[in-house]
């Protein structure tokens, strides 16, 4: 199962880390990830792939919520066909 994260937030050293650490920890493939910086924001759009995971989704759900709490930014789990779903007219 695919699944987009994305992680927006006052830039400082280490956020790609950090979601990659997370990643590896729940054995989450990293497929594809663009990043970018526009003025003091960080932004980054991750496409994984869940389908390995050692977690279920509920457990990968919360632990990308704590590590926004650590972080003090906004990291958003959603899968792939939620992600379509919600653009689709």
């Amino acid at each position: 199962m695919k699944a987009v994260i994305t992680v927006i937030g006052h830039d400082t050293v280490g956020v790609v880390a950090k979601v990659g650490a997370t990643c590896a920890e729940l054995n989450i493939n990293i497929e594809d990830v663009t990043q970018s910086i526009m003025q003091e924001m960080f932004c980054m759009i991750m496409l994984v792939d869940l389908s390995k995971a050692n977690a279920p989704q509920d457990v990968v759900r919360a632990r990308f919520d704590e590590l926004g709490k650590e972080m003090k930014m906004q990291v958003t789990l959603t899968r792939q066909e939620v992600f379509d779903a919600m653009h689709k007219i």
